[in-house]
């Protein structure tokens, strides 16, 4: 168990979040006596974050709970460089609406975790980009840019890798350290702010971050960092076959989102229900310790946790439900995931490999992958296999409800519903 004497570090620590730490015994020391203020970033290069950035989120709730004041900083400005940590090539570069549009879209995960308000623990959310478009370039670099190595700066990570497998790294990625280190401090004189976390790849730019404050404001501050979730057979977490597991209900379904948790593998239960619930230490112990096919139900119980603080109670009881009703009753669920045709497009026949596709179902990326499946018996229409790959589907396959089951293997369904 944890020597930490805080309750903050000792969750993290009995909990698996913690990697490395700039200072921990006084970072414990402080957050012991006081209230802290913390921060995480997230820059906006899509309208939804995926479960790759939920360890975060969970940091920002335990520090919450704690009686710890979280910010959640948007990257506004951030984006607009890209971050190269993680990356073998410079990012898309987005227009302003479209960062506009993804930070819409990305603020409202954090009401489902966080509280907001002006009390003395309630969360803030803010975006760099108010104090980093209105920087004087010239100014700036002669304010802070003293305090940069080039040569430390090009150990690490984030521009190391990119370097070692000989892919180009423009200067305005560079910068990307720089800014983030700025934000740190600004946000220090802005709101207190003495503690930033972040996943293992922003250790760089997280120490930059604490050695500016030290430099030219005299302060100590501090970092944190988790480490890289992967699951047991070595796939990154939040990535899979049909692409990545979204947190707004609009990427991905509640219920889709459900099952991916609902098949997580053996090994990996007892560290996503530390990391992924908030279930006391001493159930997750018990459930991780069941024996064969009991841990089923204990990924329920994992899918169940983790689907109602992103998406509501109501929506992982109905996901739950659903599950249930197709797997064990085999049944149309009423939460499974739906997509619209029209009535046209089964009239003239919608070819089964099209209605696996990217345009309908979403089950497969590819026709070619799509016909894969139908050879080796992997997809079924109606809960019937199919083997005819130019098969059409028709009006005959409506059901009296106006829908159309597809199933791609075993656990992945979506209804096509006559419009």
């Amino acid at each position: 168990m944890s020597s930490f004497s805080s309750s903050f570090m000792t969750t993290m620590h009995d909990r698996g979040f913690i990697h490395q730490v700039t200072d921990d015994v006084e970072l414990d020391s402080m957050m012991n006596n006081k209230a802290v203020t913390a921060y995480i970033g997230f820059d906006c290069t899509a309208d939804s974050l995926h479960v790759g950035s939920l360890v975060q989120i969970m940091m920002l709730r335990h520090l919450q709970k704690s009686g710890h004041k979280p910010i959640v900083l948007m990257g506004g400005g951030t984006t607009k460089v890209g971050d190269p940590s993680g990356k073998d090539n410079m990012r898309k570069m987005l227009s302003d609406e479209d960062i506009e549009n993804n930070k819409a879209g990305i603020r409202k995960i954090f009401e489902n975790y966080l509280s907001f308000g002006d009390g003395p623990s309630d969360a803030v959310m803010c975006d760099n980009d108010e104090w980093l478009s209105g920087l004087q370039y010239i100014p700036f670099l002669r304010k802070y840019g003293r305090h940069f190595s080039v040569n430390r700066m090009l150990s690490f990570d984030s521009v190391k890798l990119r370097l070692e497998r000989q892919q180009p790294l423009s200067f305005l990625e560079f910068n990307y350290m720089v800014l983030q280190a700025y934000d740190f401090l600004e946000l220090r004189r802005r709101y207190g702010c003495v503690l930033q976390m972040g996943g293992s790849d922003q250790w760089g730019n997280i120490v930059n971050g604490v050695e500016l404050a030290r430099r030219v404001d005299q302060q100590t501050i501090f970092g944190l960092t988790t480490p890289l979730v992967t699951t047991t057979s070595g796939a990154k977490m939040g990535k899979t076959a049909q692409g990545a597991i979204w947190l707004n209900d609009d990427r991905l379904s509640a219920y889709d989102f459900w099952q991916f948790w609902r098949n997580t593998e053996d090994a990996d239960l007892g560290r996503f229900l530390r990391l992924f619930t908030e279930l006391p230490l001493d159930e997750i112990k018990r459930l991780e310790s069941l024996p064969g096919s009991e841990l089923n139900d204990a990924k329920k119980i994992l899918a169940d946790e983790a689907t109602t603080l992103c998406h509501g109670a109501a929506a992982a009881l109905t996901a739950a439900e659903t599950a249930r009703q197709t797997f064990e009753e085999g049944k149309v669920g009423a939460a499974l995931p739906t997509v619209e045709v029209t009535r046209a497009d089964l009239d003239a026949g919608l070819w089964v490999v099209d209605a696996l596709g990217k345009e309908f179902a979403k089950l497969v990326s590819s026709n070619g992958e799509a016909r894969r499946l139908i050879k080796a018996k992997g997809v079924r229409v109606n809960d019937t296999v199919i083997h005819d790959e130019g098969l059409k589907l028709g009006l005959d396959d409506v059901s009296p409800d106006g829908l159309i089951k597809l199933s791609y293997g075993k656990k992945r369904h979506v209804l096509l519903r006559m419009a």
